[in-house]
């Protein structure tokens, strides 16, 4: 379906709509734009292909016969999903508004879409980032702290800039997180990454903090709570001081812990009590990456690979 084909001017209810997204939501011009668009392919549609529709009065098997059509059309799952989001708001609004007798999207369910499989870093790339810091400078020696202590652990990157000080107990090796949902977990650290702590909390954290207590364990420049923006800067400055391509999430050393330790053979089970993911299916998205790089690996190496 072209742009050509697009309808110019669009029923009265739809531009009600729009101007509703514009005023009460405060809704970007592209997102308007986004918006108006779905609504224009499905008019199309119905112009087109659905002699007779009103809008006004579909039901669930209209939308699903729509659904289908753009399918057969080769849009992406993707897509799809968001022009029914956009379908399934426009109708709540305009049921809860009487505007419509009812809305056909109540028991329509969106295109179930692939999770994305992350970015992950390897082994030596992962060394690279971690030894990528400055340690003779107070912040330096504080990210190579944060970097052994988040590919030691696979905390989430709130998880690190919210740890308190009291929750880590380095003789112990262990740390005690608060995740989603305020879900607790106990997580072992290794030595390295307990070593590096304790330079940092013996060499950096008193010169950052001076006489300030700060609850965080890890502390910003001038001495207070780091937040995550400062910390992704800090990790994206630091790959790209290590020479590390492609764009990194704040997610990266988390998800090199999780796929690194599935790769060395360590069970499904155990990564999803150390990252702390409600459910197992979650997790499951390492084994990908992990079945991926050996697919790899095994190519490169085998004699009939």
């Amino acid at each position: 379906m072209s742009k050509s084909q697009y309808p110019r001017e669009l029923p009265t209810l739809f531009t009600d709509f729009l101007t509703v997204l514009a005023v009460n939501d405060g809704l970007s011009t592209n997102t308007l734009a986004a918006y108006r668009k779905d609504l224009q392919i499905y008019q199309s549609w119905w112009l087109t292909e659905k002699t007779g529709f009103d809008f006004k009065q579909a039901s669930k098997s209209d939308l699903e016969d729509f659904l289908f059509f753009l399918q057969q059309q080769g849009r992406q799952d993707k897509s799809n999903a968001r022009l029914l989001s956009t379908l399934k708001r426009f109708y709540q609004w305009g049921s809860s508004f009487d505007y419509l007798n009812a809305d056909p999207t109540a028991l329509l369910k969106s295109p179930k879409l692939p999770k994305p499989i992350p970015t992950v870093i390897s082994e030596q790339q992962v060394v690279d980032l971690i030894c990528a810091p400055d340690t003779t400078t107070p912040l330096g020696l504080r990210d190579r702290a944060i970097l052994e202590l988040m590919y030691a652990s696979g905390l989430r990157v709130s998880e690190v800039v919210e740890l308190p000080f009291g929750q880590i107990n380095l003789s112990a090796g262990l740390v005690q997180v608060t995740g989603k949902g305020s879900k607790e977990r106990i997580v072992p650290i290794g030595e390295v990454a307990i070593e590096w702590i304790e330079k940092y909390l013996t060499s950096s954290r008193p010169v950052l903090v001076k006489q300030k207590w700060v609850e965080t364990l890890f502390v910003s420049r001038i001495g207070r709570s780091m937040t995550r923006q400062t910390l992704w800067h800090r990790v994206k400055n630091l790959a790209f001081a290590a020479g590390i391509p492609g764009k990194l999430s704040p997610h990266t050393l988390r998800h090199a812990f999780a796929t690194h330790l599935l790769n060395h053979g360590a069970d499904l089970r155990t990564v999803q009590l150390l990252l702390g993911h409600s459910d197992l299916s979650t997790t499951q998205i390492y084994t990908h990456v992990a079945k991926e790089r050996l697919h790899k690996i095994h190519q490169q190496h085998h004699p009939r690979g």
